[in-house]
């Protein structure tokens, strides 16, 4: 990578860690407007949306953030299950809208914007835990491994943030939101749903 590409990807993962919240405002947004839910695609969705929320569940319940580099749980076969379940719910629910427009917006959404923020955040982890290229070298940035990564040899269990899951941690990061947010967005749609078949209906 040149220096002028270099600087560029920089400004870009800047850029994108400012405008990620709006847009997500906007994208939200347009699915309201543009969603087309039926019974059955709100079923379907549960098969993306439930395994998305349940891994950034398992991971809330290892993570440390900032605080150490966590290698243990999910973090042992992708360095980002927080995000990967985000994509998970988020594809579930775009799914669910029955537009194949939006679904192509949302992956350019994260190819865009939320893949440079993780490198941000990578860059981060790089700066401050100096294992960090020894994880990154056996656990994938993003698609999980199928089995998990060993840990160091030199590093015991409990340097690497424990071997089990924390319910206080889970508390902490105050996980729970994301499922009270994911049964709003069921309701806001199984709502549109109703209201577009009554409509639909005079």
């Amino acid at each position: 990578m040149t220096a002028g590409t270099a600087t560029w990807d920089a400004q870009w993962q800047r850029t994108a860690r400012r405008v990620r919240v709006p847009l997500g405002f906007v994208f939200a947004l347009l699915f309201l407007l543009w969603a087309r839910p039926t019974a059955a695609s709100l079923l379907w969705s549960l098969l993306l949306v439930v395994p998305g929320l349940l891994l950034r569940a398992y991971a809330a319940g290892y993570v440390r953030k900032n605080a150490e580099l966590t290698q243990t749980g999910p973090y042992a076969y992708t360095r980002n299950p927080l995000y990967l379940g985000s994509m998970l719910a988020a594809f579930g629910f775009t799914a669910a809208s029955r537009q194949w427009g939006l679904v192509l917006l949302l992956a350019l959404l994260f190819l865009f914007i939320y893949l440079p923020v993780i490198r941000s955040e990578e860059s981060f982890l790089r700066e401050h835990f100096a294992e960090f290229d020894g994880y990154a070298a056996r656990v994938p940035r993003l698609l999980p491994r199928l089995m998990p990564a060993p840990p160091p040899a030199a590093q015991s269990m409990d340097a690497q943030g424990g071997s089990a899951f924390s319910s206080e941690k889970y508390r902490r990061h105050r996980e729970y939101n994301s499922v009270m947010g994911a049964a709003a967005v069921y309701a806001a749609l199984l709502l549109l749903m109703l209201w577009r078949a009554h409509t639909a209906g005079r």
